[in-house]
């Protein structure tokens, strides 16, 4: 591993380490201050994103982001946000499931058939549906819930980038996604654990055998998202989902595990009766 040196002008592992350093350090600050913002903010990005991932998703998969599909796959997702937004959480879940639907009894393309498009509404929808709701939450808890399932999810990428490149060794799921190992997973998690339990004990102490439970648990979620969206690109053959971020790809490319484990950590708030009916931390 000597020659494997952190420059991204250098070949190796390493290569891309420049470009998706300055991204992040122009892409976190704006997620993170609109985050605690809360608000407009928050909803404002949220919105935004959710556009950028359905033109992504449509795309990606062979379709006609300015056609028809493309404009269902937004109507769905931008519906189900604004919904969100509106404080109808049950209206949003239920336009969500209806356009879903909707796509399924409309859309079939020969070569694909009927389950990619509204997969893409569904998959996107409820990412941003959980994102949304979970800030929605009276108090510190909304800000805490997300920023709790947000660094999750970046440390789980992080630590797996870092120690999958550092270590290497045996593929994790090579007929998916041929880049990723299994150090790089145990890295993740790892990093996730760790950075999760100090987030969520800044915010709410006590309650720290819940809190590396679920940043454990939401970390292995984050991964397997990570993978779906590797065999969706695989299954369409391409190598990103846009060029939109240097040394990143595309928006779904940076979130692909986020739309995993918002869902689960809103579920796992519900289940609870806790983090989204009575304002308080999904640790506690």
């Amino acid at each position: 591993m000597a020659e494997a040196s952190p420059n991204a002008n250098a070949g190796g592992p390493w290569r891309d380490l420049r470009k998706r350093a300055i991204s992040a350090l122009v892409l976190l600050p704006l997620a993170i201050g609109c985050l605690w913002a809360g608000g407009v903010a928050w909803s404002g990005l949220m919105l935004l994103g959710l556009g950028v991932l359905g033109w992504e998703w449509t795309r990606m998969t062979g379709g006609e982001p300015r056609g028809p599909e493309g404009l269902i796959l937004q109507a769905g997702v931008l519906g189900t946000g604004a919904l969100a937004v509106a404080g109808q959480g049950a209206w949003a879940l239920s336009w969500l499931v209806a356009a879903t639907l909707a796509t399924v009894l409309r859309f079939e393309r020969p070569a694909i058939g009927r389950f990619w498009l509204p997969a893409g509404v569904f998959y996107i929808g409820a990412g941003g549906l959980a994102l949304l709701v979970l800030r929605l939450v009276p108090g510190p808890a909304g800000l805490g819930n997300v920023l709790f399932v947000l660094v999750v999810v970046w440390a789980s990428d992080i630590g797996a980038y870092l120690a999958g490149r550092w270590f290497g060794g045996p593929k994790l799921a090579p007929a998916i996604s041929p880049g990723k190992t299994r150090s790089g997973a145990l890295g993740g998690l790892m990093a996730a654990v760790v950075l999760g339990g100090a987030v969520a004990q800044a915010f709410a102490p006590g309650g720290l055998g819940m809190a590396l439970g679920l940043a454990a648990g939401l970390s292995v979620v984050s991964q397997a998202g990570d993978l779906f969206e590797s065999w969706v690109k695989r299954r369409f053959g391409v190598k990103d989902s846009s060029a939109l971020i240097p040394g990143h790809g595309g928006l779904l490319d940076r979130v692909d595990g986020l739309l995993w484990a918002a869902p689960a950590a809103a579920l796992l708030g519900l289940a609870l009766g806790g983090g989204l009916g009575l304002g308080e931390f999904l640790w506690r």
